[in-house]
């Protein structure tokens, strides 16, 4: 599976964007889908995860303002984004995990076996 994603850009604080990942091949509702993002000069960490059933959860710096989801007929996941802070600046990344089931938390880098490439989001 290759996963691209799109979508980035500059925008105002207080601004929205909306991220798109596309798969090369379809990803079955079986597939656990997640966004990641990296900050320049710090970890990778998690901000949104869509379960197989697609129930969702968020991380707490972006609860309320971020919403997961995803389009199963055109394989492309979402990453709708509001009031955005400068602290939201990073490389955004798409994740995949195929497997039907894992002890590792959902918004873990280690859970995921497919990475997109990743689109820059700058909010200044």
């Amino acid at each position: 599976v290759q996963l691209v994603e799109s979508g980035g850009g500059l925008v105002l604080p207080g601004g929205s964007l909306s991220l798109s990942c596309a798969a090369s091949t379809s990803t079955p509702n079986t597939y656990h889908m997640a966004w990641f993002r990296q900050a320049h000069g710090l970890e990778r960490e998690g901000v949104a995860f869509r379960d197989t059933d697609g129930t969702t959860s968020y991380a707490d710096s972006v609860k309320g303002r971020f919403t997961i989801s995803k389009d199963n007929a055109k394989n492309i996941l979402y990453l709708q984004m509001e009031d955005l802070k400068p602290e939201d600046t990073a490389m955004y990344y798409c994740a995949a995990d195929p497997r039907p089931s894992s002890n590792v938390p959902p918004l873990s880098v280690e859970r995921y076996q497919y990475w997109g490439q990743g689109t820059q989001v700058t909010v200044s």
